[in-house]
C-alpha cells in the first residue's frame, strides 16, 4: 500500500527503523539516532555517533532557554525547523556569506568557517554550535575553548570529507565541552539539522 500522508510517512519510516535497528542506544539519545538514521537510511550512524555524557539533556535545557544556534553551511540553517525553533525562542544563525567573514577569511589566508566561529564565540548568551561540513569550523571552536573564549551549551560535530575530518572531530571528542560527534568521515549538513530537529522535536511535538 502506497502512503501518501507526510505524518503517516514518518511515521511508518520511523517504526522501519526501530524494527531493523541492530544497537542498544541509550533511551536518551535514541530520538537523534532515529531522526539522523531516517534522513540518512544509514544504519552505521546507530554505531558511529558518540555523544558526551548528558549531551542531550544538556541541550534540551539549552533549547527550552532560547539559546541561539549557529551553524557553519547555509543549507544546515535551511534544514533546522524554523517553526519548531521559533516555539523555543530560538534563533537560528550561519555567518559564513557575510561580507566582513569573507573579507577577513581573505586578508587572513583562512577559512570563512574559521572566521564565522570566531564571530559567532562574540556573541554571548547560551550557543549550540552546528558544525556539518568544515573542519576548519571545530578546530577553531576547540582553540577557542583552550583559550576559553567561547563555552558552547552544545557542539554538534558531523562534518563529512576526508580532510582534517578525523582530527577535527577528535578534537572535539578529547574537549569537555558537550558533544554530538559523528565518528569517522561520514557526516553531512542533512546530518547536522538532523540531529537539530531531533532535540527540537523532543520538546515542541
Amino acid at each position: 500500500m502506497i502512503i501518501t500522508d507526510p505524518a503517516a510517512i514518518e511515521a511508518r519510516s520511523m517504526e522501519i527503523i526501530e524494527s531493523e535497528l541492530k544497537t542498544e542506544i541509550p533511551p536518551e539519545n535514541k530520538a537523534v539516532v532515529k531522526r539522523v538514521i531516517h534522513a540518512t537510511a544509514d544504519f552505521d550512524y546507530a554505531e558511529n555517533l558518540a555523544f558526551s555524557e548528558g549531551a542531550v539533556a544538556k541541550a534540551l535545557d539549552a533549547l527550552r532557554m532560547g539559546c541561539r544556534i549557529v551553524t557553519d553551511t547555509q543549507m544546515a540553517k535551511s534544514g533546522i525547523n524554523k517553526t519548531a525553533a521559533g516555539k523555543l525562542g530560538c534563533e537560528v544563525d550561519c555567518f559564513m556569506s557575510d561580507p566582513d567573514v569573507a573579507e577577513e577569511a581573505k586578508a587572513r589566508g583562512c577559512t570563512r568557517a574559521q572566521v564565522s566561529m570566531e564571530k559567532a564565540a562574540r556573541l554571548g548568551g547560551p550557543v549550540i554550535f552546528v558544525v556539518g561540513n568544515a573542519p576548519t569550523a571545530l578546530l577553531t571552536l576547540r582553540a577557542l575553548l583552550d583559550e576559553e573564549k567561547v563555552k558552547p551549551e552544545l557542539v554538534i560535530g558531523v562534518p563529512v570529507g576526508f580532510v582534517n575530518i578525523l582530527e577535527a572531530k577528535d578534537a572535539i571528542l578529547s574537549s569537555s565541552v558537550p558533544y554530538i560527534v559523528a565518528k569517522g568521515r561520514k557526516g553531512g549538513s542533512n546530518v547536522a539539522a538532523a540531529i537539530v530537529n531531533a532535540l527540537m522535536y523532543q520538546i515542541t511535538r
